[in-house]
């Protein structure tokens, strides 16, 4: 069963109930502007932004898409792609391509002109469909691009001369659905690995990977026709994606939240009665944060609906789920493991009803195996640390146009994550480091998590990242990158003296203090920051002083 199938039959069931809602507290009115006066607007926190589509308009902005698509050539097989910011539009095109039997091919929004190049290249696009933040880095490129190709802009005002207005084309053809046979077996999506271990790669999936994502989600988070999900997350990536499959696979409504700002969060979650809400570990901790300051009072929003909190993309710290308990004792929580080559999360999860493991990543997903394995692949002991590698519906069908990286990960249908892991006593995994971030410093095993989850109990520590640095005697050693909360303040010497609690060969050896690069789906990006602090970095900058 295709999963544009769910979106058929929602229109039919539920067709003038409200489907998608994107949300801007940054936009002070509605009102048609060019995008250039648009730029120069002052935005003001007074009132929000909102748009809404019922699921009939959504299925039917689909098909108008998928017409549009087909009357100009596309065919089966064909790729499209995706460079939007979140918006209302981003949806119906998504699944007005995969109506056509095309692949729906997703680009990073902050991917620059050589990246879009290069992903076009590699993915082999056909059609790019894209928003007005991208103007200026596609025109470049736009005899590139347009040779061969489609583009189509999505967006008010002026429409580039190098593209294609999607607005005025996609209203006048059909909405009636293709009539496309689409199988389980057929590819539907390319997506891009987050890059944090290197240059992206294309993740190629089929139907079927999506509809089990879909499945995994409501199994694991029982969404119900009466639940709202506040989605904040990029639609690019599969985390944000695969979280709102639960509300495509029960018809409930989905909020699409521009802005990350507690206020904003809170004020989204009153005001649509959201139910369901998927944060990141820095959005979480900048709630609590602004909760601990007095910034605003829970008191002040409608806040009883929601039920659940969940966390994904990276591990989370038993301190904030702690903190987060003392200020909403009444929430669910869950916290999800995935990758863009599992189709995002769900593969391993925590399950609302295990939160005295928090720290863990938890245990198999809904329809998901799990195996730990040594270097000779291997089964490690119970409590040793292992690659921990997953098996299921949603696992990826290659690296596309690259079968040497896909036979170095897929293996016998199981998919090796390169992540390190181990199980407890009782079943449950536990994330101890990516392969490529395990410090290896005078012969010991070293794992940045351990330390991160550490220090991340310092009451000054906002955020923290824990990287290797080249060291002639030891071949590695720890550095601490410390990003100190607002309004408070730290030394090294502090820091030191917090870290005598830890054994001595997993103290930092280097402590700097300085923001923490995160890319937009949380992920720390710690390639960046061994580029920052390396030796020859170092040493320049202190020439430099």
């Amino acid at each position: 069963m295709p999963i544009t199938d769910l979106l058929e039959k929602n229109s039919k069931l539920y067709g003038d109930d409200v489907a998608l809602v994107e949300l801007n507290p940054e936009i002070k009115e509605i009102r048609r502007v060019t995008w250039k006066e648009y730029d120069l607007m002052e935005p003001t926190p007074a009132t929000s932004y909102r748009r809404e589509i019922t699921w009939r308009v959504f299925d039917e902005k689909a098909n108008r898409f998928a017409n549009l698509l087909l009357s100009r050539g596309v065919k089966k097989g064909d790729k499209v792609a995706i460079l939007l910011m979140n918006c209302l539009e981003w949806l119906p095109i998504y699944f007005g391509v995969l109506k056509t039997g095309a692949l729906a091919v997703p680009f990073n929004f902050r991917y620059d002109t050589d990246e879009i190049k290069y992903c076009a290249e590699l993915a082999e696009v056909d059609v790019i469909v894209f928003g007005s933040n991208f103007i200026g880095r596609i025109e470049p490129i736009a005899d590139e691009l347009g040779a061969g190709r489609l583009l189509f802009y999505v967006g008010e005002g002026g429409c580039p001369m190098f593209a294609e207005d999607y607005n005025s084309l996609a209203a006048n053809c059909s909405s009636q659905a293709p009539l496309i046979d689409i199988r389980d077996d057929d590819d539907a999506a390319i997506y891009f690995s987050s890059g944090t271990t290197g240059f992206p790669k294309a993740i190629l999936h089929n139907h079927e990977s999506l509809m089990h994502s879909a499945r995994v989600e409501q199994a694991h988070h029982g969404q119900t026709k009466d639940d709202v999900f506040l989605c904040i997350p990029p639609l690019y990536h599969t985390g944000a994606k695969m979280h709102w499959f639960g509300s495509l696979i029960s018809g409930g409504k989905a909020v699409l939240l521009k802005g990350t700002k507690p206020k904003y969060v809170l004020e989204a979650v009153s005001k649509e009665k959201c139910t369901i809400v998927w944060l990141l570990v820095p959005w979480a901790q900048d709630i609590l944060d602004a909760l601990d300051r007095g910034d605003f009072k829970i008191e002040d929003y409608e806040l009883d609906q929601w039920r659940l909190m969940h966390i994904g993309a990276q591990p989370v710290p038993p301190s904030l789920i702690r903190r987060w308990k003392q200020y909403f004792p009444n929430h669910q929580y869950d916290t999800n493991y995935g990758l863009s080559e599992s189709i995002g999360p769900g593969c391993v999860h925590l399950g609302v009803e295990n939160i005295h493991k928090v720290g863990a990543i938890g245990v198999p997903g809904f329809g998901w195996e799990t195996k730990i394995v040594d270097e000779h692949d291997q089964p490690v002991k119970q409590g040793e640390v292992g690659e921990l590698c997953v098996r299921g519906p949603g696992v990826m069908t290659c690296y596309y146009r690259d079968p040497k990286a896909t036979a170095e990960v897929l293996r016998d249908g199981w998919l090796y994550t390169g992540d390190m892991a181990m199980q407890d006593e009782d079943g449950f995994i536990f994330l101890v480091d990516r392969k490529k971030d395990v410090i290896i410093s005078g012969g010991e095993n070293i794992y940045p998590v351990q330390i991160e989850d550490f220090l991340r109990a310092y009451p000054s520590i906002k955020d923290v990242a824990v990287i290797g640095m080249p060291d002639q005697r030891l071949g590695e050693i720890t550095a601490a990158i410390i990003e100190i909360k607002q309004g408070f303040t730290c030394t090294e010497e502090e820091i030191r003296q917090f870290c005598n609690k830890l054994p001595r060969y997993k103290r930092p050896v280097r402590i700097i203090f300085n923001d923490i690069p995160r890319n937009p789906t949380g992920k720390i990006e710690k390639p960046k920051l061994r580029q920052m602090y390396s030796v020859e970095n170092l040493v320049a900058k202190e020439n430099q002083g």
